[in-house]
């Protein structure tokens, strides 16, 4: 497949501050790599705001076009979220495919996804996206060839049925609802297993695929691309001292995440409203982790998950200084998803992090009771397993959710 020539353009106004701006860029530059393109060049401009007809001012425009024309430009990429009229008058002027920020991580997307749920909520992300463009875009829409932002979602004339793209999305709409019920089912049946679940959320590219894959010895995807992980995976895992849960990896977040692919993927994110618990992985290394932090807090509390515990996880400590390092959340633990005495340590954690918002019991399982040992051992931290030739049973200490259907037998051996 040929590298496509890239061109990046971005303005930047009184209200962007500039490391936040710069960062942007780079991000950007990221996704586009992830896209398969190379970016020979960058431009960028302060204005007030975007020009309303072209997105970047008169002479601005005259020096993309001389640079589309030397370095072969392929592909134009906006920073912000073009309207249909920019895009148009961009494409006239400069001859070359413009695409925006947006645009390019519904591209991403469209390649990414696996499971059907994941195509069709990308299908119908692209369709939010592109109605509202069709009257200023003319015919460039249905194009549907090779290369960067033009992974579209059917073989339709977009410019000139309103209706029959209506018609689709309603189609993926209630599929979606016939997926999003089959997910509900598997969610029900894991709660009447009554097992914990922990959802590995963070910003993209923060290594959470690699942290879950290590845990679980799984075998999801994990690229240093952004992106790596669209549709969500589930596992078992079993911590130290026996005790075993469901752990879920998740689509990453990103800043400036088009509202369309949001709203496409709720059903998707629906998974991390369902935890007991919240590992919160950052890439310790980014020049903006605390953006990257707050972006993916504020998502959490865009899906009514902000009130589940959260342990964060600072990954990638091989990268900085450690004595240098400073933590922005608690409580934490900084690691390595690569070293193996790390991740071991981890689980460690996470079992004192569980202890922390169970409840402490202790009690006296006869011999004969050996079911319920075995499941006191599967549904709760056990921290002592003493046998005693005396009653001839196990004095068992430890902590579980005290909503637990096994606090029932519990009590009972609590009352002998």
């Amino acid at each position: 497949m040929r590298i496509e020539r890239v061109l990046l353009i971005a303005i930047m106004t009184e209200k962007d501050e500039n490391d936040r701006f710069i960062y942007s860029l780079e991000e950007l530059k990221a996704l586009a790599k992830t896209a398969d393109g190379m970016v020979v060049h960058t431009l960028t401009q302060k204005r007030i705001n975007p020009h309303p007809a072209t997105y970047v001012g008169e002479g601005k425009l005259e020096e993309i076009k001389a640079i589309c024309v030397e370095e072969e430009i392929d592909v134009v990429i906006a920073n912000h979220e073009l309207s249909g009229g920019q895009i148009r008058n961009l494409q006239d002027y400069l001859e070359v495919r413009i695409i925006d920020r947006s645009q390019l991580i519904l591209d991403i997307f469209a390649a990414r996804a696996q499971t059907r749920e994941g195509k069709l909520q990308v299908e119908l992300a692209q369709y939010a996206y592109m109605l509202p463009r069709l009257r200023g875009q003319g015919t460039d829409l249905s194009r549907l060839g090779a290369g960067i932002g033009t992974r579209g979602p059917g073989e339709t004339k977009l410019e000139t049925d309103r209706r029959h793209i209506q018609r689709r999305m309603d189609e993926l709409k209630y599929q979606l609802k016939s997926v999003v019920n089959q997910r509900e089912q598997y969610r029900s049946k894991r709660r009447k297993n009554h097992l914990l679940q922990i959802a590995i959320v963070g910003y993209t590219n923060a290594g959470k695929s690699t942290i879950f894959n290590a845990l679980t010895r799984s075998e999801s995807l994990q690229e240093d691309k952004l992106f790596a992980t669209l549709d969500p995976l589930t596992r078992k895992l079993r911590l130290p001292k026996g005790l075993e849960l469901i752990l879920t990896d998740t689509v990453g977040f990103i800043q400036d995440l088009p509202t369309s692919l949001i709203a496409a993927f709720r059903s998707t994110l629906e998974e991390v409203k369902e935890a007991d618990v919240i590992l919160h992985v950052i890439d310790v290394a980014a020049p903006d982790k605390e953006d990257h932090e707050e972006t993916v807090l504020q998502q959490l509390k865009e899906l009514e998950a902000s009130e589940i515990p959260v342990l964060t996880i600072y990954n990638k400590k091989d990268l900085i200084d450690s004595d240098d390092f400073i933590p922005h959340s608690h409580p934490y633990y900084l690691m390595s998803a690569r070293n193996e005495a790390d991740l071991l340590q981890l689980k460690e954690k996470i079992e004192a992090f569980l202890s922390e918002q169970m409840q402490p019991y202790q009690c006296l399982i006869p011999e004969s009771e050996s079911r319920t040992l075995n499941r006191l051992k599967k549904h709760s931290i056990i921290d002592e397993l003493v046998y005693q030739e005396v009653t001839e049973g196990y004095l068992v200490k430890g902590f579980v959710d005290q909503s637990h259907p096994i606090m029932r037998e519990i009590k009972e051996f609590q009352q002998q």
